[in-house]
């Protein structure tokens, strides 16, 4: 049998083999030699036999427990992120036989981890190189449209179509930046510099940031909330994620539409909420607006590259938050970002 390979349960069983062994035959020897008061000394063994079996069964399991509460140590502390952690398996039985296959699927997620974290570093590395190969043709092409755009201020052909290569150029530019900063934070090579910000500075920042461009476009942007609260954030990587959010609503909102920046804290939660009243998301686009190059099929954006928005959602998971989105179509659209208070914990 399987269930006696394991030495310790084959040692219990024997025990209490041996006991009933033992009880029955001091039972026939009172019984055979007519012993007086043989039935009470009959019951005493019985007694004393349950008394033993009981003993060697606590052992048996107090042994198991302590085996059980070190595998799951062991476990606990792989999960915390320790790597280097094994649980012995020296032995018979299927016990034994898990720990040995928990062992075995602890050193292929190793493997796996680390076959990810060497394809994260490659692309990093790659997209790192890509980038910075591809600024010195993008800072000779934007020189060139320049003297360009000065030699033909009397052709209004030339100068309209140097615009438009002007603006394509900074589309890529700003998705060689984009794709950068995303591919940093996939591969976890950005360590947050946080401190203690107020978010109403953040906020007053980033207004002051679309200040020309909401005057050009005939637009507002409001601020609402606390200005005593605080967040414990990076500061540049924060403005990063809110300004995506600000400049994909003003680019959705039409003269005259107002984005509004509010923030408040609970217990142990601090959120932000930037929410615009205009053209709203298709519900066909709502679990799909955080996917990389994501382009709606009801998107009248020609200009926009599909890395916005999932760069602020992994800045914001960079800082153990969550984000999400609440939209009616052709009224509002607000994104929500919560963000644990450790202060408040």
């Amino acid at each position: 049998m399987k269930l006696l390979a394991n030495r310790k349960i084959k040692s219990l069983f024997v025990g209490i083999l041996s006991c009933i062994m033992v009880f029955i035959l001091v039972s026939a020897a009172l019984v055979i030699f007519e012993i007086r008061n043989a039935v009470y000394y009959i019951i005493i063994c019985g007694v004393c036999m349950g008394i033993v079996v009981l003993l060697l069964c606590y052992g048996y399991f107090k042994e198991q427990h302590k085996i059980m509460e070190f595998a799951i140590t062991q476990i606990t502390e792989y999960i915390s992120g320790s790597k280097d952690v094994t649980i012995e398996c020296n032995d018979e039985g299927e016990l034994y036989r898990l720990f040995h296959e928990v062992n075995s699927l602890v050193a292929i997620l190793n493997a796996h981890a680390e076959n990810e974290k060497s394809a994260k570093k490659f692309l990093r590395n790659t997209i790192s190189d890509i980038s910075h190969q591809l600024k010195t043709p993008l800072a000779a092409l934007n020189i060139y449209n320049g003297l360009i755009q000065d030699e033909a201020k009397e052709l209004p052909a030339i100068q309209e179509f140097s615009q438009l290569s002007e603006q394509e150029l900074d589309r890529i530019e700003t998705l060689v930046q984009n794709l950068l900063k995303i591919t940093k934070l996939d591969a976890d090579t950005i360590i947050l510099e946080k401190s203690l910000e107020n978010v109403s500075e953040l906020a007053e920042d980033i207004k002051r940031h679309f200040l020309f461009r909401t005057g050009q476009e005939g637009k507002e942007i409001c601020l609402s909330g606390n200005e005593d609260i605080s967040l414990l954030c990076d500061r540049n990587w924060i403005i990063e994620a809110i300004n995506n959010l600000v400049k994909n609503a003003l680019d959705h909102t039409e003269k005259g539409g107002v984005i509004r920046i509010e923030w408040r804290a609970f217990t142990s939660i601090v959120q932000i909420t930037v929410k615009d009243n205009g053209s709203g998301i298709h519900p066909e686009d709502l679990h799909h607006i955080f996917k990389r190059f994501y382009r709606s099929r009801f998107s009248k954006d020609t200009q926009g590259i599909g890395l916005g928005l999932p760069l602020t959602k992994a800045i914001v998971e960079a800082h153990n938050g969550t984000i999400e989105v609440d939209s009616t179509l052709g009224t509002e659209t607000s994104f929500i970002m919560n963000f644990l208070n450790p202060t408040k914990l």
